[in-house]
């Protein structure tokens, strides 16, 4: 009997290594994508992945906000969000007029959003981060940007001349390359001033990042402007995502294979766009 003991103990041991072996492999395969894997995900019949809200949110150590169209980080300290993320899609952007609503309170930031009442005869535009005209595929889209969450002081200078010149280039992108993931936020510092009761900074830059996949990986482009009246081109704004990552701390492709993103965060040209 206690010859064929040893023989399969030898064998048990041996299954158990085999199988943590597979094991190990399997996740370190999963944790460590190659670029190659990461092309070959989820692709559509034309080889180019389909972006998704969740692909790609920032780092956050404050409450995300997940709505139906967008994802946004809301930072208690500043009343406002620090960061928006949404997929912007050619069939987001037509010509339908809604009415715009009323702002309202954004129920599900746990801390208490700041009131639109900040804002009145502050002096400041409440400035989209997520525009209206990026949501116009249904009324409800479009409605849904209307909360003090999506919302930053900007002056009307601003507001409606170079920013709004940078939003509607972000939609033309959309409709040329049909569809972007697009990120937008303010760099929030301590020494901001403020408005109202509820002390809303008034940030002094703000930025956007635009991400297009493609079947080598797609594209990065970024801005970040003064927040001031420009006659300039949006394109004197052209940063780096690394830059922007600096000045605000936020880890913003941390879901791309390393050497994808390194490669396309310090890339600062707007070439291939």
């Amino acid at each position: 009997m206690r010859k064929y003991v040893y023989p399969l103990i030898i064998l048990a041991c041996a299954a158990a290594y085999y199988f943590y072996e597979n094991k190990a492999n399997s996740t370190y395969s999963q944790e460590n994508r190659s670029t190659k894997d990461f092309l070959n995900t989820d692709v559509n019949r034309k080889g180019i992945k389909s972006l998704s809200l969740k692909d790609f949110l920032p780092s956050s150590k404050n409450q995300i906000v997940n709505h139906h169209t967008y994802s946004l980080s809301y930072n208690e300290q500043h009343e406002q969000a620090e960061w928006t993320a949404h997929v912007l899609r050619a069939s987001d952007i037509n010509t339908s007029n809604y009415k715009r609503p009323y702002f309202e309170i954004d129920d599900q930031v746990t801390t208490g959003a700041a009131h639109w009442r900040n804002y009145k005869k502050s002096g400041y535009d409440k400035g989209h981060l997520v525009p209206a005209g990026d949501r116009k595929s249904t009324k409800a889209a479009h409605d849904e940007t209307f909360l003090t969450s999506n919302i930053s002081p900007q002056r009307h200078d601003f507001n409606a001349g170079i920013w709004n010149t940078l939003e509607q280039k972000t939609r033309y992108y959309a409709k040329r390359y049909e569809e972007l993931y697009v990120i937008t936020g303010s760099v929030l510092t301590d020494d901001l001033k403020s408005i109202g009761t509820e002390k809303v900074s008034v940030p002094e830059q703000y930025y956007k990042i635009l991400y297009r996949y493609d079947a080598n990986g797609g594209k990065m482009l970024a801005f970040l402007m003064p927040h001031e009246n420009s006659t300039q081109s949006i394109y004197n704004f052209i940063t780096s995502v690394d830059e922007i990552e600096i000045l605000t701390g936020t880890d913003f492709f941390a879901q791309l294979p390393d050497n994808m993103e390194d490669e396309l965060e310090a890339g600062k040209s707007s070439k291939g766009w």
